[in-house]
């Protein structure tokens, strides 16, 4: 039995979650193959909602993972300079914590973001003498020049590129949530270290039946006897929605097929204006994660997009994915980089990112497709995420990473 101290300020029980809690629910795993799981986490964070710490530390137990709370600095925007300065006092607040009743680490992974946490990760492989793991969710600070589109030559960012290189070379092993991660490891340090992937996964929580929508929802929200092409999710510029509502103003003389984007965020009111003349085109309000199987299982063809951008060469592994296959519809995706999943499943397909022709075209082709085949295609895409995607077979293939391979007696 082994001892895993899983350190990360932005992973949470799912409880507390706003979206998916991968990190816990691999180390509920862990724990449920016999061996020891810890959380060190902080209440300071926007994508979820942690408990109100009146001290400095909360400690307890949930579904037999020991959690530890730290209460940080706290911010109110996702890009601001308070949640810059929440990092570092997360960073500190792990290095005083009291640590001499904790069980000693066999292994200690440091969990992006914040990359700063490679610092206490280093101090305790020192400390302890235990494995070191770094585990990448997010390129940073590739993220910065990308989509932030930040100078390379920017102090902050010539900073982060610093701790990036240091920690590719001086962790034990990185993990990544993308698949293509190597590539951008050896490019940046030159390290032959260990990468691994261990993407997002299924929560088997969703395969129970999913919660009703409102009274009404279906009526307001969804049109009858439409082909309806679907986003769900956050309507952010992540998202890339642009290239969507540019092919439904281009498909206007396509009455018979709707383009429906449910859910809500910062880009929803400019979308909804800029489109006011469209009647292709509808926003429905979002809905609870148990009750979004619900809404898909309404719509003919689910879609997701990004924009074009060099991060796209080493993949991406994203939960709106995990939903779409899971709703057994075929997925679309405008999407330019490193394949998986929709690819290795053979449930979908991809077009170009932001060519609004080929995905017109694209769209026309399902809407043309018999709808046998269509329901094959995501029967496909489900029965793949079912066999590959559970947290039972992730966490597996992150202990043989380990090398804590097989299953433990408590």
């Amino acid at each position: 039995m082994a001892t895993i101290w899983y350190i990360s300020k932005y992973v949470t029980p799912p409880a507390a979650a706003k979206v998916g809690a991968r990190g816990f629910l691999i180390l509920r795993e862990f724990v449920r193959a016999g061996h020891k799981a810890l959380l060190i986490t902080s209440d300071s964070n926007h994508l979820a909602t942690p408990p109100k710490l009146c001290t400095a530390r909360l400690n307890e137990t949930v579904d037999s993972v020991d959690v530890h709370w730290l209460r940080t600095r706290k911010y109110s925007g996702a890009r601001s300079l308070a949640r810059v300065l929440s990092w570092f006092d997360f960073e500190w607040q792990v290095l005083r914590m009291p640590k001499q009743d904790l069980p000693m680490p066999d292994v200690v992974i440091v969990s992006s973001l914040s990359l700063l946490t490679i610092f206490n990760g280093l101090l305790l492989r020192h400390r302890y003498g235990c494995k070191l793991v770094l585990e990448i969710r997010d390129i940073w600070p590739l993220i910065l020049t990308t989509a932030g589109r930040m100078s390379p030559r920017h102090p902050a960012v010539k900073f982060l590129a610093w701790v990036e290189r240091l920690a590719y070379r001086r962790a034990d092993l990185m993990v990544g949530t993308m698949p293509n991660l190597r590539e951008h490891v050896t490019e940046v340090s030159g390290s032959d270290k260990p990468v691994g992937f261990i993407p997002q996964g299924l929560d088997t929580a969703l395969l129970a039946p999913p919660e009703p929508l409102p009274n009404g929802y279906l009526d307001a929200h969804i049109p009858r006897n439409k082909f309806i092409v679907c986003h769900a999710g956050s309507i952010g510029a992540d998202n890339a929605l642009e290239t969507l509502l540019a092919c439904a103003r281009v498909m206007t003389d396509r009455q018979d097929i709707h383009f429906l984007l449910v859910g809500e965020g910062y880009l929803k009111n400019r979308f909804v204006a800029e489109v006011a003349d469209l009647d292709n085109v509808s926003f429905a309000p979002g809905v609870p994660k148990d009750a979004v199987q619900s809404v898909l299982q309404h719509v003919d063809l689910v879609y997701f997009a990004v924009h074009k951008s060099p991060m796209m060469r080493f993949g991406q592994s994203l939960n709106k994915v995990i939903d779409y296959m899971l709703s057994g519809k075929p997925v679309l995706a405008s999407f330019t980089g490193y394949p998986s999943m929709i690819n290795e499943a053979e449930c979908g397909s991809y077009v170009p990112a932001e060519d609004v022709e080929a995905l017109r075209e694209e769209i026309e082709r399902y809407v043309a497709m018999p709808v046998e085949k269509r329901e094959w295609l995501g029967a496909r895409g489900r029965d793949w995420l079912l066999k590959n995607r559970k947290f039972e077979k992730l966490s597996q293939d992150y202990l043989h990473l380990l090398g804590l391979n097989g299953r433990c007696e408590p």
